[in-house]
């Protein structure tokens, strides 16, 4: 891994003061590598995503789980893919907890178990877009992550299998905040299904029989780009609104012989994280 050009840890900020003010929107980018999401912000090839990251470029973390469940569950417990430097490392929100070194004057401390149920003690209305089936409610396993929030939405066209799952999510997001009254405030989380396998319906000429690759996995990020600009806009759409969007956890494509996550590779464990604002409030 190219350690060199990676960006530096984004600024630490004070969640409490952006608590209450700002809508807040978590986007997990579900099994993204880094090296795919890196190499296409520096060719242009994301200009949607590109346009909000801190200089333009991801930050290298590494994640805090090898597959989806595992990293949702630490992701909505306070623990966020950690920066790939030496720590220890400030968390944006975190539950109260005795002797935790990772809780500072800027972290959001809550009484709860988790962030979503945290936001919502302090009146949010938690909405989640699932994407992956651990997120479709057709199964005790598939409805414990949804079930944390007072909202969740998900159908077939949200699904690893749909090549317009996205822009399919992205219709649901505006909806939903369409939906909602101009003071009640947002916490909005969407899992994005395109970069999961199968992917290969992504890349133009592509076939279910060759399968997935790396080529694929990219040209899912470049089709999710092209919708992302609507989801940011949705979710700022009546007041500014504090985005954090990442990776979960990565996965193989044949290095070193494996293929898929749920593995101790390096390529499963580094991913892409950015968190901005965004002000397009009318």
């Amino acid at each position: 891994m190219d350690t060199a050009s990676a960006p530096a840890t984004a600024p630490a900020l004070d969640l409490n003061e952006i608590i209450g003010t700002h809508d807040l929107l978590l986007v997990t980018l579900d099994t993204l590598r880094y090296d795919v999401a890196r190499e296409l912000a520096e060719a242009g090839r994301i200009p949607h995503l590109a346009r909000h990251l801190p200089g333009g470029a991801w930050e290298r973390r590494h994640a805090p789980g090898s597959f989806t469940y595992a990293s949702h569950q630490a992701i909505f417990a306070g623990f966020l893919p950690t920066p790939a430097t030496p720590g220890p490392h400030p968390r944006l929100f975190a539950a109260r907890f005795a002797g935790s070194e990772t809780t500072a004057d800027g972290t959001f401390v809550y009484d709860t178990p988790d962030v979503v149920s945290g936001l919502a003690a302090v009146g949010y209305r938690t909405v989640c877009i699932g994407g992956v089936g651990f997120f479709n409610r057709q199964g005790p396993l598939g409805s414990v992550l949804p079930g944390m929030f007072q909202e969740s939405h998900w159908e077939p066209e949200f699904g690893v299998a749909s090549p317009t799952s996205f822009e399919a999510q992205v219709a649901c997001a505006e909806k939903v905040v369409a939906g909602l009254p101009a003071d009640q405030r947002l916490f909005l989380f969407v899992n994005v299904s395109a970069l999961h396998q199968p992917n290969w319906f992504h890349l133009q000429g592509a076939t279910r029989e060759a399968g997935d690759t790396r080529a694929t996995h990219a040209a899912a990020l470049e089709y999710v780009d092209r919708h992302m600009g609507r989801l940011l806009a949705a979710a700022s759409a009546r007041r500014p609104c504090f985005a954090i969007v990442c990776s979960d956890h990565g996965t193989a494509y044949g290095e070193d012989g494996y293929t898929g996550h749920r593995i101790g590779h390096d390529v499963v464990w580094t991913v892409p994280y950015a968190h901005f604002f965004v002000d397009e409030a009318r």
